[in-house]
């Protein structure tokens, strides 16, 4: 079996699947390396042949990391690295080096299940759209806040700003002008989102008419999905391409 990592700002995102099918065993969502070595100990630790990575972490927190599930589990993680072009799709950035893994492997992971044009939405601690033309050429994208960031921000520079995650959570039950603090954020910012999501939409729909498929990936790209009713939600699109990028036996 393999183990997937996606290693974020804020959280990892892990994965175990089976090497022959790639059909998956289990994962989660943890903040810890510690979280992490735990739950995958619990699920199939005596069983792991290989691992493969991304991170968009410092170096240092990296190798720590990769020490760590050395120690635990007997195997030699596998790092995605930044290329000018893979798998029929060319980097777009001006220096290739620089645009962040997790994008990169996002864009590949679309490109290969649209077979064509396609543009990717990434709803995590920020929010990210990247646009592949049919040809394979990658012509760059955005990055603006998500709602992480958006809610610490509120939270921390405006002082009478204060609610817990469970108010927040009950706030999203309707988007209607919030009659609270926490509903008038929370709500203001999922709208914020949504708005991105279009505006991406229509710089798509103005380089190839209908001719794309939109990806929305992130743990909340849910939360779009209204105002992007033709996007097809795919959690692990990161991990599509990571596979791509870090091919295992």
């Amino acid at each position: 079996m393999i183990l997937e990592l996606d290693c974020g700002n804020s959280f990892i995102k892990w994965r175990v699947i089976f090497a022959a099918d790639a059909s998956i065993v289990g994962g989660g969502i943890v903040d810890s390396d510690q979280a992490l070595l735990e739950a995958v100990r619990n699920l199939a630790a005596p069983r792991l042949s290989g691992c493969r990575i991304v991170s968009v972490r410092s170096e240092e927190e990296t190798a720590s990391l990769c020490a760590q599930l050395e120690r635990a589990f007997s195997i030699t993680p596998l790092f995605a690295q930044p290329a000018q072009e893979m798998a029929g799709v060319r980097n777009g950035y001006d220096d290739y080096q620089r645009l962040g893994m997790d994008r990169w492997l996002a864009a590949l992971g679309g490109y290969h299940l649209a077979g064509g044009a396609c543009l990717v939405i990434d709803f995590g601690t920020a929010a990210k759209a990247d646009f592949v033309a049919a040809d394979g050429q990658h012509l760059g994208g955005y990055i603006c806040p998500g709602m992480p960031l958006m809610r610490t921000q509120l939270r921390t520079h405006t002082r009478r700003i204060r609610y817990d995650d469970a108010s927040a959570e009950r706030a999203l039950a309707s988007l209607e002008p919030g009659r609270s603090t926490v509903e008038a954020v929370e709500r203001g910012c999922v709208m914020m989102l949504q708005g991105f999501a279009r505006s991406q939409i229509d710089q798509a729909k103005a380089l190839w008419g209908e001719e794309f498929t939109l990806f929305l990936t992130g743990g909340d790209a849910p939360l779009v999905k209204d105002a992007a009713p033709q996007g097809r939600i795919v959690p692990d699109l990161v991990f599509v391409g990571l596979a791509m990028a870090c091919p295992l036996n």
